[in-house]
């Protein structure tokens, strides 16, 4: 039986593609660049907001400058730090989920590309008193894939690794587990297709929050996989 369960934010516990869509898009169009399509987003993001301005100016212009970063990074700042929940819902089944494990004594943990202040901001609203340890992307943190975040969670919560579950929608959420000794649960609710999980190794595949028990437990099918 798994100890713990750490949740990647976006694509995972919630949907924030819409929301993260509307205000990459606002920001482009303050500096004068086109608009890209919502689904275009499931692939741009995951990997921290600077790497989420350089690829969506790569989508646009081609090629593009440092000042254009800043800007355009500057611009969506201004946007999403006020208004980081417009347009964001947990996944269905996830609050019910989470409060079932915590019902069973797993401790409960979030780890986000998303900077840090702002997942705690998510986090707080729309799931409160829920986890144990929240974690975005902080300066003195490597972010994912490197497994330092993950194992400093393991380490805060007392669990050692190879009892934890770790769980996300990307193929950058899949290296992360994999490389902390985690055991990697590709959850295919996300922003990304069952095959890049599949590709990046995750060791079990889920369609619904309610399997998450069944996998902590040990009692998960084959179905699963």
């Amino acid at each position: 039986m798994f100890k713990a369960c750490i949740f990647d934010l976006d694509g995972t516990l919630a949907n924030t593609l819409t929301t993260l869509a509307h205000f990459v898009n606002r920001a482009l169009t303050k500096c004068g660049y086109r608009n890209l399509p919502e689904e275009r987003f499931r692939f741009l993001v995951g990997n921290g907001a600077d790497r989420l301005m350089r690829d969506s100016l790569a989508e646009v212009c081609g090629s593009f400058t440092e000042e254009q970063v800043r800007d355009l990074r500057r611009a969506y700042d201004e946007g999403y730090d006020n208004a980081p929940l417009y347009l964001t819902e947990p996944y269905d089944g996830i609050i019910s989920a989470l409060k079932t494990l915590k019902e069973h004594g797993i401790k409960l943990a979030v780890l986000s590309n998303k900077p840090h202040y702002l997942t705690v901001q998510v986090v707080e609203k729309l799931f409160p008193d829920t986890f144990d340890v929240c974690y975005g992307q902080r300066a003195e943190v490597p972010r994912k894939p490197v497994p330092d975040g993950a194992l400093m969670i393991a380490e805060e919560l007392g669990i050692s690794p190879c009892d934890c579950l770790y769980l996300g929608d990307t193929g950058v959420d899949m290296n992360t587990g994999n490389a902390a000794g985690m055991t990697t649960v590709g959850v295919c609710w996300g922003f990304r297709p069952r095959e890049e999980l599949e590709e990046h190794k995750a060791a079990h595949l889920i369609t619904h929050p309610s399997e998450i028990l069944d996998l902590v437990s040990g009692t998960a099918n084959r179905s699963h996989r």
